[in-house]
């Protein structure tokens, strides 16, 4: 087991490693760098002395060759210093560490929801003897996936904000403000996590291990949450740690949706500038928190299957 973590962390450090890479070199291709964009913006018909705009490429680092700057950011990285933000000079980690909190809270709110919804979902339509009924509950998730979670928002804002006024449309004042938003990142990822668990207890169902416990006279309730549920949670959970990283993504357009401080609103503003420093942390912080979430539904596998964990075993006295 200890090999198992031990691998895992070690992947985690590699995805890292090749995200920060990536986003570095990707973001080193643009046209020009963050200074000069700067400094174009705000000259408003005037000029810009040559020898302050390069004391200011050099302070930053824009004056060294790609190779140089790659080693020196990573150095810093490894370090917790992601440098600092041109367009305020702050530092990104601070920057972050400000605008996580809102964000995460608006993520956490969203995922345990989708769970709610999703699961809920997939065990009605799978439970239900009614073939009508199970072929349209099916069918909702198809419709959720499908609906953009951007015109989610809106539509969540037109009707229960401005016609009805049970929630505020807009900042992150009190809990209510949290429900709009919670609500349109939940839809679509619920709407997934219900198609996958729904076609995953169908399959359970039909295993010959479920089959024996009906013939022992085991109840419908019993089978479904105790039998089959638990087997089938193992694909829908790796959806789950996969879709961590997707909200934490749409959650930068809901947040923006609906005018909240967070993640969202330094990301739109870091591409605006061109602030690459600051992009380049936020696509850092991306991949940290899906690394982490993975690696914690990597170490949940194990407890809900022993075979796993076995086969780990196995594979290290190999």
């Amino acid at each position: 087991m200890g090999r198992y973590v031990l691998r895992r962390l070690a992947q985690a450090v590699v995805v890292l490693w090749a995200a920060y890479t990536l986003s570095f070199l990707i973001l080193d291709l643009l046209p020009g760098d963050p200074v000069t964009a700067m400094a174009s913006a705000g000259m408003d018909g005037g000029t810009v002395d040559p020898a302050e705009l390069a004391a200011i490429r050099a302070q930053y680092g824009y004056d060294d060759p790609m190779p140089v700057r790659y080693l020196t950011h990573l150095g810093d990285a490894l370090t917790g210093d992601l440098g600092n933000s041109v367009a305020t000079g702050r530092p990104v980690v601070q920057t972050l560490a400000d605008a996580l909190p809102s964000t995460l809270q608006l993520t956490a709110a969203a995922l345990a929801l989708a769970a709610v919804l999703g699961g809920g979902l997939a065990l009605a339509a799978t439970y239900s003897r009614r073939r009508w009924l199970r072929q349209l509950l099916l069918s909702l998730p198809g419709l959720g996936v499908s609906v953009p979670t951007f015109w989610v928002g809106l539509m969540l804002v037109q009707f229960l904000s401005f016609r009805l006024q049970w929630f505020p449309a807009f900042g992150n004042e009190g809990a209510s403000s949290l429900v709009l938003p919670a609500v349109a990142l939940a839809i679509p990822t619920g709407a997934l996590v219900a198609q996958v668990l729904a076609k995953s207890m169908l399959t359970t169902l039909d295993e010959p291990y479920v089959q024996t416990a009906r013939a022992k006279g085991a109840g419908r309730a019993r089978i479904h949450l105790s039998h089959a549920l638990r087997n089938a949670s193992l694909p829908a959970l790796t959806v789950v740690g996969l879709l961590a990283g997707q909200l934490l993504a749409n959650s930068v357009v809901i947040e923006t949706v609906f005018s909240r401080d967070g993640l969202g609103r330094v990301t739109a503003a870091a591409v605006g500038s061109q602030d690459l420093p600051l992009v380049q942390g936020v696509v850092v912080l991306g991949a940290f928190v899906f690394v982490l979430v993975n690696l914690v539904v990597d170490l949940v596998y194990p407890l809900l299957d022993r075979r796993i964990a076995v086969a780990g075993v196995r594979r290290s006295l190999a």
